[in-house]
């Protein structure tokens, strides 16, 4: 809305253009700005909850998440332009412009808690392994992925599986796991990790007078067919995309046979369970590793964050001798360094008070670049938790002129 007002008789079209143009103008930055401020401060919004609820969570407490649905924020603008004569006495005809102007916000902002019986199974249902290689394609390090989203590694040994738990109460199991992960860290550096789902062909045959003639339509859209020499049967082949193989080796040079085989025994575990195959002759080969990581939820990395701030404390694990030297030189006490004192810390990237205390991510010292990292990938993996905030129907952002 834009109101001009005369304020001398003798009206000047140049300036209530000039008004005009002023209002144009401002839209923009005034949306530029709103944009910004608020994007800035939903993204702060849900890094305190997420600090809030590890706070929650060392204290055995329910934990509980806001969203904000929708923020309709609508802008009135008023100009005003007119004329005087100078103040400094009678100068003829000679006459000054006033230009006046104000900007009014009225947002409207709709807050809606993230609850019910969908978003608690997501929240308590195991990550699923194309979780972690989506994160892995994205050059995250390996050793950061598996502390924060496995729960343990189970290996084959002696015709039997052995779980090697990811928590400081049992201590060998922890530190088999703690080794594990950094050998796997030490094939990453040396970018010999591979990370790929088993690609193989299967077939079948069929006696030809089992497909009629649309049925053999039908299966030529989804498999390659041949007749075979006695015309009586046809083989179907079709490549199939099977389950993902953390390797140090390009499981393309394994035969057809061996990677049906490798994707038959994947296909027995569940669904959040990632396999891992270290062979002897390649990088990291030293320390041969066969097993499967199983990813926790959601819910689980809350609590193991919390409990690393109180009952359950991590501690340093050197890496095992057989494996490569790590390149960063980085394996951090914790999985994600959080500082709870009694006062706010003064350059904290986030901070939020919560149970008495402050808690705010470690961002100085070595692990500095760690301890961001892992709290970003804390904050990705909510967003691929949590369902859609539903929407009440109000617009956006609008702007009234």
């Amino acid at each position: 809305m834009i109101i001009v007002e005369i304020m001398h008789p003798l009206r000047t079209i140049p300036g209530i253009l000039l008004a005009l143009a002023l209002s144009e103008c401002l839209s923009p930055v005034t949306l530029n700005r709103a944009v910004v401020t608020y994007d800035e401060s939903i993204a702060n919004s849900l890094s305190q909850q997420l600090l809030i609820n590890i706070a929650r969570a060392q204290y055995h407490q329910p934990v509980h998440f806001t969203g904000v649905s929708n923020i309709a924020a609508t802008f009135d603008f008023r100009l005003s332009a007119g004329v005087t004569p100078p103040f400094t006495g009678d100068s003829g005809r000679t006459l000054l412009p006033i230009f006046g102007g104000s900007v009014g916000e009225s947002p409207t902002i709709s807050i809606v808690p993230i609850e019910g019986e969908e978003f608690t199974k997501r929240m308590l249902t195991p990550l699923q392994e194309n979780t972690l290689t989506l994160l892995l394609r994205q050059r995250a390090d390996i050793d950061l992925l598996l502390r924060l989203m496995a729960q343990e590694l189970r290996i084959h040994e002696n015709g039997r599986e052995v779980a090697y738990r990811n928590s400081p109460e049992d201590k060998a199991g922890y530190e088999m796991f703690r080794r594990a992960v950094l050998h796997l860290s030490s094939i990453q550096d040396q970018n010999a990790l591979y990370a790929e789902p088993l690609i193989f062909t299967r077939t079948w045959t069929i006696p030809a007078s089992a497909i009629t003639s649309e049925g053999f339509q039908a299966l030529e859209k989804e498999y390659g067919i041949s007749q075979n020499e006695n015309g009586e049967s046809y083989t179907l082949k079709r490549r199939i995309t099977g389950r993902i193989l953390i390797t140090n080796y390009d499981p393309d040079t394994l035969s057809p046979a061996e990677r049906a085989q490798l994707n038959e025994e994947a296909e027995d575990w569940p669904g959040n369970d990632i396999s891992v195959d270290i062979r002897e002759g390649f990088i990291g080969g030293e320390y041969p590793l066969r097993g499967d990581f199983r990813l926790r939820s959601f819910r689980s990395i809350l609590d193991f964050l919390g409990d690393s701030l109180g009952e359950k404390p991590e501690y340093h694990v050197d890496k095992d001798p057989r494996s490569p030297p790590i390149l960063e030189d980085i394996n951090p006490v914790n999985t994600l360094e959080l500082v709870v004192s009694d006062s706010a810390p003064e350059d904290a990237d986030r901070t939020v008070y919560a149970q008495g205390k402050y808690y705010s991510v470690q961002n100085a010292g070595t692990h500095a670049r760690w301890n961001r990292q892992a709290f970003q990938l804390l904050y990705l993996l909510f967003q691929m938790t949590i369902t859609e905030i539903p929407r009440t129907g109000l617009p956006g952002i609008s702007i009234a002129k």
